[in-house]
């Protein structure tokens, strides 16, 4: 009986060491591409959650975050023609794209989302830690609460 105990305590020991905290790659997965693979081709279906504004501001300002920024130089760097991206908040970065080539631009699906919180479905791909996401769905999260007030973004 002791050795059962003991065997099952292994086992269980082992499953917790290789299974916890492994990612999983199910259709429409509501987790970030972390651990993506950089190898995928075809990318994987997800939903992201973020912040959608300009990629001058979080790159230069560390302080900035999904949802502690500065609205007004987001807008303004967005409107001078700055790249859009969206901003999780595990500080992940997507850039937006098409599944067509030669690739079109997103700008102008991502425009009126400049400075909201938003859930987007789409194919994601990664590549050397680049991360761009095909939008299919686009819906603002009014429930997330933004700190747009930060100075110095």
């Amino acid at each position: 009986m002791k050795l059962i105990i003991r065997l099952l305590i292994a086992f269980t020991a082992v499953c917790a060491i290789l299974f916890v905290g492994r990612p999983t790659y199910t259709a429409h997965a509501r987790t970030q591409s972390a651990a993506l693979a950089d190898t995928s081709d075809e990318g994987v279906t997800m939903t992201i959650e973020g912040l959608v504004r300009d990629v001058a501001c979080p790159m230069l300002n560390h302080k900035s975050t999904a949802t502690h920024f500065n609205l007004d130089c987001a807008v303004a760097c967005a409107r001078a023609g700055s790249p859009l991206v969206v901003l999780t908040k595990r500080d992940e970065i997507y850039f937006p794209m098409t599944d067509q080539m030669p690739d079109s631009s997103q700008r102008e699906k991502l425009m009126p989302f400049v400075g909201k919180y938003v859930r987007i479905t789409g194919q994601v791909r990664r590549r050397n830690g680049t991360r761009t996401i095909v939008i299919r769905t686009i819906v603002e999260m009014k429930s997330v609460k933004l700190d747009n007030k930060l100075s110095g973004d």
